[in-house]
């Protein structure tokens, strides 16, 4: 009986001293798959930053068309220039992002046509805020192109005449296209291409020789712009 007694004890003692083992395995787990994560800066809770900018150099190049009303075989004639650029953009998912784009930029108008003769018209400056929505594609390693489309709302201001007594070109709605592509040289630097179409045709008003008239020019430009891409 006590040789039973004796064996019950030890077999108790050794499956309680097996639980204890366990237990401070099972502990020690969780502390070793903290110190992996703190060696390779790794965090179970860490989700990329959806926000990106990026500032690029930018070409407007215009279509170079419009009429005055009225006056036959008139056309209108516009400046190209280079410009800086800066967008905001937010991912919505890994694929998925809007993007503000925000830049300033002047434009020479000039006479062509019936009306050549009147030479510089005038000079106005153009604020074209525009919002596009994106597909991103990820599955290419660094080189991440996307395309978008959207609205743009261009304001007209300091408007200056040359030829003209009076000129008023009117702030306007359009759309646009985008292509591009971001090339990251790390997880948060990369080098930008981008093109887009901006369609846009506002009204104005412009007064030559004491005549009160009215026209459309159709700006509709493409704005092609390199720079650099940072996301955070």
């Amino acid at each position: 009986m006590a040789r039973t007694r004796m064996g019950v004890a030890r077999a108790t003692a050794a499956a309680v001293a097996l639980i204890m083992v366990g237990q401070q395995a099972v502990a020690a787990e969780p502390a070793q798959a903290e110190t992996v994560l703190a060696e390779t800066g790794a965090s179970v809770t860490e989700a990329p930053i959806p926000w990106q900018v990026r500032l690029r150099a930018l070409g407007v190049v215009t279509k170079d068309l419009g009429y005055v009303d009225t006056l036959p075989g008139s056309g209108l004639s516009y400046s190209d220039t280079v410009t800086p650029e800066l967008d905001i953009s937010y991912f919505f998912t890994d694929n998925i992002a809007a993007e503000l784009i925000l830049g300033t930029t002047y434009a020479n108008i000039a006479g062509q046509g019936t009306i050549g003769g009147l030479g510089n018209i005038g000079k106005v400056w153009l604020l074209p805020p525009t919002l596009t929505l994106q597909y991103h594609f990820t599955d290419l390693g660094a080189f991440k192109p996307y395309v978008g489309a959207g609205v743009n709302y261009t304001i007209f201001y300091n408007q200056d005449t040359g030829s003209a007594d009076a000129l008023k070109v009117k702030n306007t709605f359009g759309t646009a296209l985008q292509v591009g592509f971001d090339y990251m040289v790390d997880q948060h630097w990369g080098l930008n291409f981008d093109v887009k179409k901006l369609f846009l045709k506002p009204d104005f008003d412009v007064t030559v020789a004491g005549a009160k008239l009215t026209g459309k020019a159709e700006l509709d430009p493409w704005l092609i712009g390199a720079g650099v891409t940072y996301r955070f």
